[in-house]
């Protein structure tokens, strides 16, 4: 489930009031357009690093042959 809303005054205010229940437990994600605490793409893609496991030793090599059925 997400729901919208700002920050006013040092609280969160929702859109819809009525979305979460009086006590829910709630985790906050900043969103918008200034990117300064997002990762940067590379440091994003190696926290995935090494995580494939059973897949063939040529992958990088063939992945279209994998991926699109080409040869």
């Amino acid at each position: 489930m997400t729901c919208k809303g700002k920050v006013v005054n040092g609280v969160v205010v929702l859109e819809d009031p009525k979305a979460l229940p009086e006590g829910a437990m709630v985790a906050i994600a900043r969103v918008g357009d200034s990117g300064e605490d997002r990762d940067s793409l590379p440091a994003m893609l190696l926290r995935h690093a090494g995580k494939g496991k059973g897949l063939p030793s040529d992958l990088a090599r063939n992945h279209d042959k994998y991926v699109h059925g080409r040869r």
